[in-house]
């Protein structure tokens, strides 16, 4: 500090506590620090994250006194709660060995159906399984997206190839509120090359 600012600094008897505000003094367009404000945010905070005393269970079941002594009624030793969780284990794995069962049986009618559609037609065969980079575009869509304006060039620009497209709508069981749209029609998608 400057000799300026240490001459005009009031100095404190040592004797007297120092007195702490608790509110900051600063201007009303300033933030308020934390726990000073909505009392909303204290009532949910404290309900959420109750305080650690432990005289009365709290209302979020964080804590409760007679879990221990209804734990140890329940499972009385450690050797019974290994036999219980090595149960659970042995459930978990028939659920999830009967899955791979279920998705095994599933592939297989699928490579069945896709084996005998490479035997009636094999264009459409691979077709079905052209891999395809969805980030590379013909030169007939580069062309028509240079001639296309708005929402048409958004939609061809948007799509991603493979994937269900965007503008179709979900069927459902009742008719929109608002009828059929009959000037609706679909975005060009050019033949690709």
């Amino acid at each position: 500090m400057s000799s300026s600012l240490l001459a005009r600094r009031v100095k404190v008897p040592v004797s007297s506590p120092l007195r702490l505000q608790s509110t900051p003094t600063r201007s009303k367009s300033s933030v308020r620090p934390e726990g000073v404000g909505d009392p909303k945010k204290d009532l949910i905070r404290r309900t959420l994250y109750p305080s650690n005393l432990r005289n009365k269970a709290t209302p979020t079941g964080t804590w409760r006194p007679d879990v221990g002594r209804a734990l140890q009624h329940a499972i009385p030793s450690s050797q019974a709660h290994q036999t219980i969780d090595r149960a659970w284990q042995l459930h978990q794995r028939h659920i999830r060995k009967k899955r791979e069962a279920d998705l095994a049986v599933k592939f297989a009618r699928m490579k069945e159906a896709m084996d005998e559609l490479e035997k009636l037609d094999r264009y459409l065969y691979l077709e079905a399984n052209k891999q395809e980079d969805p980030r590379v575009r013909t030169k007939a869509e580069m062309e028509l997206t240079k001639t296309l304006k708005g929402h048409e060039k958004k939609a061809i620009e948007g799509r991603i190839r493979g994937l269900f497209p965007r503008e179709l709508k979900l069927p459902t069981d009742t008719p929109p509120r608002n009828g059929w749209n009959y000037e609706w029609t679909p975005t060009i998608k050019p033949a690709s090359s």
